[in-house]
């Protein structure tokens, strides 16, 4: 297992040693540094081990060294199991002495607060200096089952070890890795290896999944996450997977609170640190689980390694309660369930009357009285539905070992025909049963619902797998941003300069020419009040709508100066925008909100109820081009209503696109004290015509 280096270190080689140095080695395999030698011994690892205790001669059958300068050769790994205040001493002497990766199983560094902080970071240094690698400290260490290789002391293998497979897991939890290696074992799925990252001073989950991209032994990649620190460095190691075709499902867990620029801006508030990162899984081609069972699943799914791109499900049942059970949870996970073509329809209700051969195919109980009948619907659903993915739907009828060897017979022949597609089975029965279908090539799961979300997981690998070459972002020129946040009408001054149409208006200084602009511009017209301090004039009463006539606009003017004045009686008041009032269009959400981890990431929806109460808004990472932007306009639930639901003229879908490919440079190319960008609302008018930002609020950091 290796990959590049980060921050100047060496290259990691952490999962195939071919020796291993054991600092702190104890002869009582219940020890923490005794448990790893156990494990290796018991699981006949190949390589040298080589313990090191300056009070022993021989430790658990190995011959053991007083020190590191003793050992007969330069090990590939190192363990480490002494107190925390003699580590650094310890990484410093194997460091000098060449080896590559120094696995620290101590606790007592960052952990505990800023003592121990310091001394992880004394321990980092002795090991830079000479390109040595860290996996920890703090760690459970490294499991492989291919090598034998056991760089643990996880209490989860003394109840027994798993079965070779080729699901690799990268975990920054140790206890929780621990929890899915059993899991897997009670569920009898292979494993190939394991990474425990620890406080991940140097080793990160990023580069246990770049490493894992590489190795050929591996096909699957299953992360547990609480935090990640190189948002870059995780993208790189997604990307390299989703190229790869391997999949990488993500258990990410500790949702953020929304901190405190969400007060300052409304895109902030709907771009919560949680809401960000399954954005960046989705772009990258990871899909996210919910819950242990669910990773589980999906990952035992993807071994089959059929990615559908455009998945469909055709499901055959034996229970009509069961077929909508599965039609209700594929509708969830957005999954289709297209109807079997209509001549096939017809030929299999002539074979069975009673059945409802559309999708669900209901086949009911009676065709398992004819197991040959049984096999020709099934083959129809492949042949004649073309669905890339498969359920039936079997329940308690495959527990007898004779029947279930006949229905494993049928959906065998089926499966032997079409071997492109997914094919699994909802059944309940032994484990030896189980065991036989799984062994067929058929997928087993109990709960029907749960094969719905893994094989929709399948798709979305597909559809990642063979994602096109995206449109380069357009040509934004730079812009030079004030010092503090500027006022609605600066802000708009620079989205003009960035080629971002706003609204027609004007600012100006008295009642007098307010009137005056605002006959010019014509009836109706919007005011509103601008000041810097000022963000969100709506609550103060800064924005009045449907202006009519000369004398109105010359009261409101004086209204606004009044309402600003007694509400924030030191904000700097630049004037009144006269802005004309535009009818006809639909109202939009456009933002960016800055990640601390992943950098500017674009917010779109639709504006009112959409954005408050349904919350149907899509994010994309910055910057992209205009076809990504029409992907997030088309992506989300409200989308008829700009291509012209009910009776309403198509919307100026390509202006809007516009608008968010160069926000999303415009925020790229923006230093770092730019938080966020709300545009709420920007309307979009008819096609042809054109889309306005009406308010914009570019919220920079303070001081």
């Amino acid at each position: 297992m290796t990959t590049k280096s980060v921050a100047g270190a060496g290259p990691l080689k952490l999962l195939t040693p071919q020796s291993v140095a054991v600092i702190g080695a104890s002869v009582d395999p219940a020890r923490i540094g005794g448990r790893a030698i156990a494990y290796m011994a018991e699981r006949g690892f190949k390589g040298a081990v080589y313990p090191v205790n300056p009070n022993r001669a021989e430790i658990q059958g190995f011959k053991a060294y007083a020190s590191v300068g003793d050992l007969p050769g330069t090990p590939d790994v190192a363990i480490i199991a002494v107190p925390a205040a003699s580590v650094p001493a310890a990484v410093a002497d194997l460091a000098k002495r060449g080896v590559g990766t120094a696995i620290v199983f101590s606790a007592g560094f960052a952990e505990v607060g800023a003592d121990g902080a310091l001394l992880q970071a004394k321990m980092l240094e002795a090991a830079r200096a000479h390109g040595m690698r860290i996996l920890g400290p703090n760690t459970l260490g490294v499991v492989d089952v291919r090598s034998g290789f056991y760089g643990t002391f996880a209490s989860t293998f003394l109840s027994g070890f798993p079965k070779l497979g080729r699901i690799g897991i990268a975990s920054q939890s140790g206890a929780y890795s621990g929890h899915l290696i059993a899991a897997m074992r009670e569920r009898g799925m292979g494993l190939a290896s394991c990474v425990m990252t620890g406080n991940e001073t140097d080793i990160t989950v990023s580069d246990a999944i770049a490493a894992m991209v590489l190795d050929d032994g591996i096909d699957v990649i299953a992360v547990y996450s609480e935090g990640i620190k190189d948002g870059p460095a995780f993208i790189r190691a997604l990307e390299a997977a989703r190229v790869a075709k391997k999949p990488v499902i993500v258990m990410k867990v500790g949702r953020s609170r929304v901190g405190e620029e969400a007060v300052r801006s409304h895109t902030a508030s709907i771009a919560g640190s949680d809401a960000v990162i399954s954005t960046i899984l989705a772009e990258h081609g990871a899909v996210r689980a919910r819950t242990t069972e669910e990773m589980l699943d999906i990952a035992h799914l993807a071994t089959r390694r059929v990615y559908p791109a455009k998945n469909t499900l055709g499901v055959l049942t034996v229970s009509g309660g069961g077929g909508v059970l599965i039609a209700d949870a594929a509708e969830d996970v957005g999954l289709a369930m297209p109807p079997m073509p209509m001549d096939a329809q017809g030929r299999l209700k002539a074979l069975m009357p009673i059945a409802s051969p559309v999708n669900p195919i209901d086949c009911t109980a009676q065709v398992l009285n004819q197991l040959d009948l049984f096999g020709t619907f099934a083959e129809s659903m492949a042949r004649d539905g073309d669905y890339r993915s498969m359920l039936t739907f079997l329940t308690y009828t495959a527990y007898a070992p004779a029947f279930s060897a006949k229905l494993r017979a049928e959906l065998g022949k089926v499966r032997e025909r079409y071997p492109d597609r997914l094919h699994a089975v909802s059944i309940i029965a032994s484990d030896e049963t189980v065991a036989a279908f799984e062994a067929d090539g058929l997928a087993v799961y109990e709960d029907p619902s749960r094969a719905v979300v893994a094989i929709a997981a399948m798709g979305q690998f597909g559809e990642a797998f063979a994602v096109k070459p995206k449109l380069a972002p357009p040509v934004v020129p730079r812009v030079d941003l004030p010092d503090a946040t500027p006022s609605e009408a600066v802000a708009k001054t620079i989205l003009s300069s960035i080629g971002i149409a706003t609204s027609p208006e004007r600012l100006i200084g008295s009642a007098e020419a307010t009137a005056e602009v605002a006959v010019a511009m014509g009836f109706p017209v919007v005011l509103k009040i601008v000041s810097p301090d000022i963000m969100h004039k709506s609550e103060i009463g800064g924005v009045v709508l449907d202006v009519g006539s000369a004398e109105q606009a010359r009261a409101t003017y004086a209204t606004l100066i009044e309402r600003a004045k007694a509400h924030v009686p030191d904000a700097r008041i630049e004037g009144v925008l006269v802005a004309r009032q535009l009818r006809g269009g639909v109202e939009c959400i456009v933002g960016m909100k800055r990640d601390p981890i992943f950098g500017p990431v674009a917010v779109f929806g639709l504006g009112g109820v959409f954005v408050e109460v349904m919350n149907d808004v899509v994010m994309r990472q910055c910057p992209f081009g205009v076809d990504v932007a029409l992907e997030m306009i088309n992506s989300i639930k409200g989308a008829p209503l700009l291509k012209g639901a009910r009776g309403k003229p198509k919307a100026d879908i390509l202006a809007l696109a516009e608008i968010l490919s160069r926000l999303s440079v415009f925020a790229v190319q923006a230093r770092e004290e730019l938080m966020s960008i709300d545009l709420n609302p920007v309307i979009v008018m008819p096609e042809g015509q054109g889309a306005f930002v009406v308010d914009a609020v570019l919220d920079l950091a303070q001081g």
